[in-house]
């Protein structure tokens, strides 16, 4: 009888054991599913999501530097005349430095002249003699001119120099999908065209544009 006793009594510990175990182990998945964030494929919190996509970043600024742009853009034969008066002064109204150089706004009407890879030679009126105006329209469009005119997109804000590279491509992409796609540049040569844009200052008589606006009149 008493061999029975302690068989019953050790069984009677086990099962305490075994429930003790089960309530803790209910317990534990509870704090773990309540400290537990779902997160859905392709959400906002997903973590591909968070990695920097220089097209998103390109749609959601274009607009805001293409206003920035045409609202501050002289006529290039203004802008040509200020710039020969007091360079300092054009740039501070017209510009942004980045870097060594300021990206200029300009705005202007001409007749396109001849074009290799994408790049026309604009002929506008009252312009200085020996000011060259060209306008880059794709496919491809180089530079970070759009990146740079508004003065805020920024190095700092970036994790690194690929990264700042990117968002200026990001942006051209955005301005050629949203400005140049239906384009017709085979035929371009000998229109009138109306261009707003912004090109950097390297040499003060030969421009080379990037547009935020262009027509085919």
């Amino acid at each position: 009888m008493a061999t029975t006793g302690t068989v019953s009594a050790s069984a009677s510990k086990a099962t305490r054991r075994n429930v003790i175990t089960a309530i803790a182990g209910v317990v534990l998945l509870g704090a773990i599913a309540l400290d537990t964030k779902v997160v859905a494929i392709g959400g906002d919190e997903d973590l591909r999501q968070q990695a920097f996509d220089p097209d998103r970043f390109g749609v959601g600024e274009f607009p805001r530097i293409r206003d920035f742009v045409t609202d501050r853009a002289p006529e290039a034969a203004d802008l040509a005349r200020e710039l020969a008066e007091d360079k300092a002064a054009a740039t501070a109204a017209y510009g942004t430095m980045a870097g060594a150089f300021p990206v200029m706004t300009v705005k202007f009407t001409g007749t396109v002249g001849e074009g290799k890879s994408g790049i026309f030679n604009i002929d506008v009126p009252d312009m200085p003699e020996g000011t060259r105006i060209r306008v880059q329209t794709g496919p491809a469009i180089n530079g970070t001119e759009l990146r740079d005119i508004v003065g805020d997109i920024e190095f700092g804000a970036f994790k690194n120099q690929i990264e700042y590279q990117d968002a200026g491509a990001g942006i051209n992409r955005a301005m050629s999908a949203d400005v140049l796609t239906d384009l017709d540049r085979d035929s371009l040569q000998g229109k009138t065209i109306s261009v707003t844009g912004a090109f950097t200052m390297i040499n003060p008589k030969n421009w080379l544009v990037t547009p935020v606006a262009l027509e085919v009149q």
